[in-house]
């Protein structure tokens, strides 16, 4: 999991859409290996975004959710320049937060 996660920003009068591609294996925890021993669960379960250090989205997930999950949102007002931080934290303590710029 070392490889960053993705951010892009794409600004259209008020409104800006954020892309984040997050590098995870988010494994359910109910699949089996080949030797038929299920595999342990290990997902994302909270993601956070700050803009400009205030927040503007926090996500509670599952094991539900797909390998390498692309996370896309709508934020109101955010301009040029600003700093968006996205930050998550998965079941077993990992923790990871990337930051871009508002394009």
């Amino acid at each position: 999991m070392a490889e960053p996660s993705r951010i892009r920003t794409q600004t259209s009068g008020a409104n800006t859409v954020v892309r984040v591609l997050m590098a995870h294996e988010m494994e359910s925890g109910q699949r089996k290996d080949a030797a038929g021993k299920l595999l342990p669960a290990w997902h994302i379960t909270e993601v956070t975004a700050l803009l400009n250090g205030k927040p503007v989205l926090r996500a509670q997930w599952g094991p539900g959710v797909s390998r390498n999950p692309l996370l896309r949102f709508t934020l109101k007002g955010a301009r040029s320049g600003d700093k968006l931080s996205v930050s998550w934290t998965d079941n077993r303590g990992a923790t990871r937060t990337d930051e871009a710029t508002v394009a």
